[in-house]
Order: C-alpha cells, then sequence, then structure tokens
C-alpha cells in the first residue's frame, strides 16, 4: 500500500507588477514596458505543478515555496524571520527589468494528485 501524501493547495495572488525603468533604458529592447503576462489581482491554485495560464519562468522562480506551502511546510521557513504572518510568503519573478511579485497563502483547500503513482 503506497503512503498518503497530505497536500493543499497553495493560493497564488499576483500583487504588483513593477517596471525598473531605469534598467530598462540601459538593457531593455525600445518600448518595453510591464509583463504582459500577468494582471494584479489575478489569483492561481497550485500544488505540485504549475497552474494553467502562470507564466513559465515566474513559476520556476517560486515553484519551490508554493511546494513548502502545499506540503505544510510554511513554519519551517521565513515566518517571524522574513514574513509576520504564518502560511504566507512574498516572491517576485526573476525578471530584473520588469519583475511581478506574487503572495503565496497556504489553504486549507485539498489537493490531489491526478495521477497514479508507480508502485513497483
Amino acid at each position: 500500500m503506497g503512503h498518503r501524501l497530505i497536500m493543499n493547495k497553495c493560493k497564488i495572488t499576483v500583487l504588483k507588477r513593477c517596471f525598473e525603468e531605469d534598467l530598462a533604458k540601459q538593457y531593455g529592447v525600445e518600448g518595453l514596458k510591464k509583463c504582459p503576462m500577468l494582471k494584479e489581482g489575478q489569483v492561481f491554485y497550485a500544488d505540485y505543478s504549475k497552474p494553467e495560464g502562470f507564466c513559465d519562468e515566474a513559476w520556476k522562480a517560486i515553484y519551490q515555496y508554493v511546494f513548502a506551502l502545499a506540503h505544510n511546510c510554511d513554519e519551517l521557513f521565513y515566518f517571524k524571520d522574513w514574513i509576520k504572518t504564518k502560511g504566507v510568503a512574498i516572491c517576485s519573478c526573476n525578471d530584473g527589468l520588469r519583475p511581478v511579485i506574487f503572495k503565496l497563502e497556504k489553504t486549507d483547500i485539498d489537493s490531489k494528485i491526478d495521477y497514479t503513482p508507480n508502485e513497483d
């Protein structure tokens, strides 16, 4: 019999889309603006895989925090050392010219593995 993995969804909210104008003038292409892929206020739910419609590059930057929160590891990282609220992380994508800032929150929404694990 396999191991029961307890996992909840993590809520991802787009808080802010930034634009580093001075850096963009120096290093960016002409006409570069804020990230066109996401909008402030957008909400996604995730666990071990990228939610549909979410930016691939942003996912690469935040997935480890999402994974930790989905697996209830919120006390093991940053609580009271970085963030004042348990079960919350504030992260950003790694675009240095136009970063997007996210609020990640642990939820009580059950997550289920949507594939059959190999038992051999």
